[in-house]
């Protein structure tokens, strides 16, 4: 095992899959940063999207530690 390799080992995850789940992460915060810059002008807009698309990727992260 390498320093490549540890991680995404841990997670039960091959390099490239571990690759893409934090691309796929990455593009989302990208997403979440437009939507509550929007959110901060037009408080009435997108109330709850942040918030919610957090919680999710959160759960989601916790079920790859078991």
């Amino acid at each position: 095992m390498n320093i490549f390799t540890k991680h995404p080992s841990e997670v039960g995850e091959s390099y490239l899959e571990h690759g893409f789940s934090a691309m796929r992460y990455a593009f989302t915060f990208l997403l979440l940063f437009v939507i509550a810059f929007i959110h901060a002008i037009f408080p009435f807009l997108f109330e709850r999207t942040a918030s919610n698309c957090i919680s999710e990727m959160t759960e989601h992260m916790r079920q790859r530690e078991k």
